[in-house]
């Protein structure tokens, strides 16, 4: 793991107002702790990087006067809830695959990000990860418009936007059986969120749900769910995130077997009625955004 900021990532130059003046440059606080914190995750932040991160905030904070795009606003927290809390799945990642983080962020890897919002984590994962070949599923045109835009405005033309519902789009091509890795944040509970992420992966691919103080919980409630489904849960990882204090848990599900057709099921049954959970009807509640 890396302790100080890289020299070359302190040289970088901001150029928007209100920032605190240092000899010879304009600094943003902000960006500073967000570069600062990526490296004590191991992920040295090139200017570009870091450049386009203090863009996609000024995008964020506009947009989210005219829509409802995040409850966070102050631009510190933004740093640290979206962006850190999205990037520290590298190492954690990279750990559990058993290879270096360079390796894995060399890797051409289909994913997709369910429930994409503001394009978190997905697009904050893009940002680093150029050979992620990422598409992101959103209910909500609002939130996909914002999404394109942010992905114009960073250069991220790759990235494919879908508008609809996963529960729908998990049951045909091109999304059934398809991505490498099927990541969630701030969906729903597990026993619900299982079903609509594990049609999207490919045999031996692999999911990720971020979670919080609840994983735990929420796994031993979705066990016959991600049984069922052809899941495999693998592992609870425990993640610190620089700057948060609040308990970050990313669970790990492998697709060990295909989806039963009809899987994902439609007319909003994965919410009202999670698999597993007819005989404890509180074990699919939602327990709030991570």
């Amino acid at each position: 793991m890396l302790g100080p900021v890289s020299d070359r990532a302190e040289r970088i130059i901001w150029h928007r107002p209100g920032f605190s003046k240092k000899p010879g440059l304009l600094y943003n606080a902000a960006m500073q702790r967000l570069v600062s914190g990526a490296a004590q995750l191991g992920l040295p932040l090139t200017p570009a990087q870091a450049t386009a991160f203090d863009a996609f905030t000024s995008e964020l904070l506009a947009w989210n006067e005219r829509f409802n795009l995040t409850a966070v606003t102050d631009p510190e927290q933004v740093e640290i809830r979206h962006y850190l809390d999205s990037l520290a799945l590298l190492p954690a990642l990279a750990a559990l695959e058993g290879v270096p983080l360079t390796a894995l962020l060399g890797r051409n890897v289909r994913a997709v990000d369910v429930g994409a919002g503001a394009g978190l984590p997905g697009l904050a994962l893009r940002v680093v990860w150029s050979k992620l070949r990422l598409s992101a599923i959103e209910a909500t045109g609002k939130k996909v418009r914002f999404m394109e835009h942010v992905a114009e405005k960073l250069g991220l033309g790759d990235v494919q936007f879908v508008h609809g519902r996963a529960e729908e789009l998990a049951l045909r091509e091109p999304h059934r059986a398809t991505y490498d890795l099927v990541l969630a944040r701030a969906v729903a509970s597990l026993p619900t969120l299982v079903e609509y992420l594990l049609p999207l992966a490919r045999r031996g691919g692999r999911i990720v749900a971020y979670k919080g103080s609840a994983a735990h919980e929420e796994a031993l409630a979705a066990e016959y769910a991600i049984r069922f489904l052809g899941g495999q849960l693998t592992r609870l990882i425990p993640i610190e995130v620089p700057g948060l204090a609040e308990t970050r848990v990313l669970v790990v599900i492998d697709k060990v077997s295909q989806t039963p057709e009809g899987y994902p099921r439609g007319r909003g049954l994965p919410r009202k009625q999670p698999l597993g959970c007819k005989e404890n009807p509180e074990c699919g509640e939602d327990t709030g955004e991570v």
